[in-house]
């Protein structure tokens, strides 16, 4: 959340795709005024992707507060640590991994694509570039069609397309529905599928086949995402302002 051309923002996989800051900033601001240094950014954030879900018909889970504001960020951590749209099942695996996370809640976390958006650049390889049938990164022709349009071969980089074309407002478990069917937006949605790893193909049937199990995983997977190595007290702050420290 911190301001700046160093920051996380800037960093590859977030640079011109996450949005919604001055939201946050507008929660904090009305949190401030009623409980001032009380309710740090960190809390604010993960309580809003909670009330988020629910309100698209997501499933709810139990949230805990208590996490402090960073004094600083590290634009290089975010490069290194978060997955990009072009990893393989495997890289991702390690990835999950690497922070304690198991390959459940790689695939159940991964579902959250049911709603947002990706730019072109960061698919367009997969729609001009081969694929054959028996490539793990094949797209159903059809689907790649529909892309096209709003995709180039030139230019047009950051024009935008659902990552959920059925329902790409609704928190479902049409993504999953979307993988069987070669019609992944992004590499590293796809190759869950397509990849060659049994044990997580198996888990995107099951939440094709299944909506409840999808959204009892992904609760769990987002509580565990949640207690990753939080700052805590005395570490850190409570910011008044998340764009900058006090």
């Amino acid at each position: 959340m911190l301001n700046g051309s160093n920051n996380e923002q800037f960093a590859f996989p977030n640079i011109n795709s996450l949005r919604g800051y001055n939201v946050i900033e507008n929660i904090k601001a009305l949190v401030e005024a009623k409980c001032p240094n009380t309710v740090s950014c960190a809390d604010i954030i993960v309580i809003v992707a909670r009330e988020c879900v629910m309100a698209l018909n997501g499933p709810t889970w139990t949230v805990t507060f208590g996490r402090r504001d960073s004094l600083t960020a590290n634009q290089t951590a975010a490069n290194v640590e978060l997955p990009p749209f072009f990893f393989n099942v495997s890289r991702l695996i390690a990835n999950f991994q690497s922070h304690g996370l198991s390959v459940q809640d790689l695939v159940a976390l991964s579902g959250s694509h049911t709603i947002g958006q990706g730019q072109c650049g960061n698919f367009k390889s997969r729609l001009y570039g081969p694929s054959l049938s028996s490539s793990p990164d094949y797209m159903n022709p059809y689907y790649n069609q529909s892309l096209r349009s709003q995709c180039p071969s030139s230019g047009g980089d950051s024009n935008l397309s659902p990552l959920d074309l059925q329902t790409p407002v609704v928190f479902d478990n049409k993504y999953y529905k979307n993988l069987i069917n070669f019609s992944g937006l992004f590499h590293s949605d796809q190759t869950l599928w397509s990849g060659g790893d049994w044990t997580v193909a198996q888990l995107v049937h099951t939440y094709a086949m299944d909506q409840a199990r999808f959204f009892q995983d992904f609760a769990t997977g987002m509580i565990n995402m949640g207690n990753l190595k939080p700052l805590l007290a005395p570490n850190g702050q409570i910011r008044k302002y998340c764009g900058k420290v006090n």
